[in-house]
Protein backbone atom coordinates (compact mmCIF):
# COMPACT_ATOMS: atom_id res chain seq x y z
CA UNK A 1 0.00 0.00 0.00
CA UNK A 2 1.33 3.41 -0.98
CA UNK A 3 0.72 6.76 0.67
CA UNK A 4 1.99 8.75 -2.30
CA UNK A 5 -0.95 9.87 -4.40
CA UNK A 6 -1.67 12.93 -6.51
CA UNK A 7 -4.77 15.13 -6.15
CA UNK A 8 -6.78 12.77 -8.36
CA UNK A 9 -5.89 9.71 -6.27
CA UNK A 10 -3.34 8.29 -8.75
CA UNK A 11 -0.49 6.42 -7.07
CA UNK A 12 2.93 8.03 -7.50
CA UNK A 13 6.42 6.60 -7.52
CA UNK A 14 8.87 8.21 -5.10
CA UNK A 15 10.66 10.24 -7.80
CA UNK A 16 7.30 11.44 -9.21
CA UNK A 17 6.27 12.56 -5.73
CA UNK A 18 9.57 14.47 -5.27
CA UNK A 19 9.00 16.29 -8.60
CA UNK A 20 5.49 17.23 -7.50
CA UNK A 21 6.76 18.52 -4.15
CA UNK A 22 9.42 20.65 -5.87
CA UNK A 23 6.79 21.96 -8.29
CA UNK A 24 4.46 22.81 -5.40
CA UNK A 25 7.24 24.68 -3.55
CA UNK A 26 8.15 26.65 -6.68
CA UNK A 27 4.48 27.58 -7.07
CA UNK A 28 4.39 28.80 -3.47
CA UNK A 29 7.41 31.00 -4.23
CA UNK A 30 5.71 32.31 -7.38
CA UNK A 31 2.56 33.11 -5.39
CA UNK A 32 4.68 35.02 -2.86
CA UNK A 33 6.40 37.07 -5.59
CA UNK A 34 3.03 37.83 -7.20
CA UNK A 35 1.82 39.14 -3.85
CA UNK A 36 4.90 41.38 -3.62
CA UNK A 37 4.25 42.65 -7.15
CA UNK A 38 0.69 43.50 -6.20
CA UNK A 39 1.94 45.47 -3.18
CA UNK A 40 4.43 47.31 -5.42
CA UNK A 41 1.49 48.25 -7.64
CA UNK A 42 0.08 50.38 -4.81
CA UNK A 43 3.14 52.62 -4.68
CA UNK A 44 2.29 56.00 -6.32
CA UNK A 45 5.53 56.49 -8.26
CA UNK A 46 6.02 55.28 -11.84
CA UNK A 47 9.82 55.21 -11.61
CA UNK A 48 9.87 53.23 -8.35
CA UNK A 49 7.29 50.74 -9.63
CA UNK A 50 9.13 50.29 -12.95
CA UNK A 51 12.42 49.68 -11.13
CA UNK A 52 10.86 47.03 -8.92
CA UNK A 53 8.97 45.43 -11.82
CA UNK A 54 12.28 45.14 -13.68
CA UNK A 55 13.87 43.48 -10.64
CA UNK A 56 11.14 40.85 -10.81
CA UNK A 57 11.91 40.19 -14.50
CA UNK A 58 9.47 42.34 -16.48
CA UNK A 59 11.25 43.93 -19.45
CA UNK A 60 10.02 47.54 -19.74
CA UNK A 61 11.18 49.84 -22.54
CA UNK A 62 12.19 53.48 -22.23
CA UNK A 63 9.33 55.84 -21.41
CA UNK A 64 6.81 53.08 -20.70
CA UNK A 65 4.58 52.98 -17.65
CA UNK A 66 2.29 50.54 -15.88
CA UNK A 67 -0.29 52.42 -13.83
CA UNK A 68 -1.21 51.40 -10.30
CA UNK A 69 -2.91 48.20 -9.14
CA UNK A 70 -1.68 45.95 -11.94
CA UNK A 71 -1.61 42.18 -11.42
CA UNK A 72 0.69 39.62 -13.03
CA UNK A 73 1.38 35.94 -13.56
CA UNK A 74 5.02 34.91 -14.13
CA UNK A 75 6.52 38.35 -14.82
CA UNK A 76 9.74 37.05 -16.40
CA UNK A 77 7.91 36.30 -19.69
CA UNK A 78 6.48 39.84 -20.09
CA UNK A 79 8.14 42.30 -22.49
CA UNK A 80 6.86 45.87 -22.95
CA UNK A 81 8.27 48.16 -25.67
CA UNK A 82 9.01 51.89 -25.53
CA UNK A 83 6.52 54.73 -24.93
CA UNK A 84 3.75 52.31 -23.93
CA UNK A 85 1.17 53.12 -21.27
CA UNK A 86 -0.75 50.39 -19.45
CA UNK A 87 -3.79 51.50 -17.49
CA UNK A 88 -4.72 50.86 -13.88
CA UNK A 89 -5.97 47.45 -12.75
CA UNK A 90 -4.47 45.71 -15.80
CA UNK A 91 -3.80 41.97 -15.66
CA UNK A 92 -0.74 40.78 -17.60
CA UNK A 93 -0.25 37.02 -17.90
CA UNK A 94 3.31 35.78 -18.29
CA UNK A 95 2.73 32.04 -18.09
CA UNK A 96 3.71 32.07 -21.77
CA UNK A 97 5.41 34.84 -23.73
CA UNK A 98 3.59 38.20 -23.65
CA UNK A 99 5.04 40.82 -25.99
CA UNK A 100 3.64 44.36 -26.07
CA UNK A 101 5.06 46.72 -28.71
CA UNK A 102 6.02 50.39 -28.81
CA UNK A 103 3.56 53.31 -28.45
CA UNK A 104 0.78 50.96 -27.27
CA UNK A 105 -2.07 52.51 -25.28
CA UNK A 106 -3.80 50.01 -23.00
CA UNK A 107 -6.76 51.40 -21.02
CA UNK A 108 -7.96 50.50 -17.52
CA UNK A 109 -8.94 46.99 -16.40
CA UNK A 110 -7.64 45.22 -19.50
CA UNK A 111 -6.96 41.49 -19.00
CA UNK A 112 -4.43 39.70 -21.21
CA UNK A 113 -4.28 35.91 -20.81
CA UNK A 114 -1.96 33.35 -22.37
CA UNK A 115 -3.18 30.32 -20.44
CA UNK A 116 -6.60 28.69 -20.27
CA UNK A 117 -8.03 25.33 -19.24
CA UNK A 118 -8.41 22.58 -21.82
CA UNK A 119 -12.09 21.67 -21.64
CA UNK A 120 -11.43 18.52 -23.70
CA UNK A 121 -9.07 16.95 -21.18
CA UNK A 122 -10.13 14.88 -18.20
CA UNK A 123 -7.65 16.59 -15.88
CA UNK A 124 -8.74 20.13 -16.98
CA UNK A 125 -5.06 20.95 -17.58
CA UNK A 126 -3.79 24.22 -19.00
CA UNK A 127 -3.17 25.22 -22.60
CA UNK A 128 -0.43 27.84 -23.04
CA UNK A 129 -0.08 30.14 -26.06
CA UNK A 130 1.85 33.41 -26.49
CA UNK A 131 0.18 36.79 -27.02
CA UNK A 132 1.70 39.48 -29.22
CA UNK A 133 0.52 43.09 -29.43
CA UNK A 134 2.00 45.22 -32.22
CA UNK A 135 3.12 48.85 -32.22
CA UNK A 136 0.60 51.73 -32.02
CA UNK A 137 -2.25 49.48 -30.85
CA UNK A 138 -5.04 51.01 -28.77
CA UNK A 139 -6.92 48.68 -26.41
CA UNK A 140 -10.05 50.12 -24.79
CA UNK A 141 -11.16 49.62 -21.18
CA UNK A 142 -12.23 46.23 -19.86
CA UNK A 143 -11.02 44.31 -22.92
CA UNK A 144 -10.13 40.63 -22.49
CA UNK A 145 -7.48 39.13 -24.78
CA UNK A 146 -7.35 35.34 -24.87
CA UNK A 147 -4.31 33.03 -25.35
CA UNK A 148 -2.63 32.74 -28.74
CA UNK A 149 -3.90 36.07 -30.09
CA UNK A 150 -1.75 38.34 -32.27
CA UNK A 151 -2.87 41.97 -32.58
CA UNK A 152 -1.42 43.74 -35.60
CA UNK A 153 0.17 47.17 -35.85
CA UNK A 154 -2.17 50.12 -35.35
CA UNK A 155 -5.20 47.98 -34.52
CA UNK A 156 -7.94 49.29 -32.21
CA UNK A 157 -9.88 47.08 -29.79
CA UNK A 158 -13.15 48.67 -28.65
CA UNK A 159 -13.94 48.75 -24.93
CA UNK A 160 -15.43 45.59 -23.44
CA UNK A 161 -14.41 43.35 -26.35
CA UNK A 162 -13.30 39.75 -25.91
CA UNK A 163 -10.55 39.00 -28.44
CA UNK A 164 -10.33 35.30 -29.32
CA UNK A 165 -8.72 35.51 -32.79
CA UNK A 166 -5.90 37.45 -34.45
CA UNK A 167 -6.57 41.09 -35.34
CA UNK A 168 -5.16 42.46 -38.60
CA UNK A 169 -3.07 45.64 -38.88
CA UNK A 170 -5.03 48.92 -38.63
CA UNK A 171 -8.41 47.22 -38.16
CA UNK A 172 -10.97 48.17 -35.51
CA UNK A 173 -12.72 45.31 -33.72
CA UNK A 174 -15.35 45.17 -30.99
CA UNK A 175 -17.94 42.93 -29.38
CA UNK A 176 -18.07 39.49 -27.78
CA UNK A 177 -16.39 37.77 -29.47
CA UNK A 178 -14.57 40.65 -31.17
CA UNK A 179 -15.42 41.18 -34.86
CA UNK A 180 -14.37 43.68 -37.49
CA UNK A 181 -16.25 46.98 -37.16
CA UNK A 182 -13.98 49.36 -39.07
CA UNK A 183 -10.54 50.37 -40.23
CA UNK A 184 -8.14 52.99 -38.97
CA UNK A 185 -7.83 55.65 -41.71
CA UNK A 186 -4.25 56.77 -41.00
CA UNK A 187 -1.57 54.15 -41.65
CA UNK A 188 1.59 56.25 -41.26
CA UNK A 189 1.63 56.33 -37.47
CA UNK A 190 4.51 58.10 -35.73
CA UNK A 191 3.03 59.72 -32.61
CA UNK A 192 4.24 59.49 -29.02
CA UNK A 193 1.80 58.94 -26.18
CA UNK A 194 3.33 61.48 -23.80
CA UNK A 195 3.66 61.23 -20.08
CA UNK A 196 1.57 58.99 -17.89
CA UNK A 197 -0.71 60.51 -15.25
CA UNK A 198 1.15 61.37 -12.06
CA UNK A 199 0.48 59.44 -8.84
CA UNK A 200 -1.55 56.78 -10.67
Amino acid sequence: MTFLKDKNGKELKFNEAILKIVDRLSNYWLDFTLMLLRWIGHFPSHSVRNLKYRIFGIKIGKGSTIHMWASFFDPKNITIGEDTIIGDHAFLDGRDKLTIGNHVDIASSVMIYNSEHDLGKVDFSAILAPVEIGDYVFIGPRVTIMPGVKIGKGAVIAGGAVVTKDVEDFTIVGGVPAKLIGERPIKDLNYKLGRARLFQ
